[in-house]
C-alpha cells in the first residue's frame, strides 16, 4: 500500500501524516509514506485544498483532519 500526504509541510500536513501512521501500526499492515511537498505533484491530483491524503493513487480526503476511525475504514477498504 503507497500511502502519500498531499500539502507543504504545515502543521495540519504533519497531524495527518501521524494520524495516518498510528493507524497503519494499528491495523498492523504494511504501507509506505510519501510526503508530497511540490506544489506541481500536488496539483496533479484533484483536489482544491490540502491536507489531502491519497492511498493507492485514490484520493480519500483533501481539505480537512478526518478522525483515526475514518482513516482505519479507509485503510482496510
Amino acid at each position: 500500500m503507497l500511502i502519500k500526504i498531499l500539502g507543504t509541510g504545515c502543521a495540519k500536513c504533519n497531524r495527518l501524516e501521524q494520524l495516518t501512521r498510528e493507524a497503519v501500526a494499528e491495523l498492523g499492515i504494511e504501507a509506505s509514506f510519501e510526503h508530497v511537498r511540490d506544489m506541481d505533484q500536488i496539483m496533479a491530483y484533484p483536489i482544491m485544498t490540502t491536507p489531502a491524503l491519497v492511498v493507492d493513487e485514490a484520493v480519500k480526503v483533501s481539505g480537512r483532519m478526518p478522525s483515526k476511525d475514518e482513516l482505519i475504514a479507509w485503510l482496510k477498504g
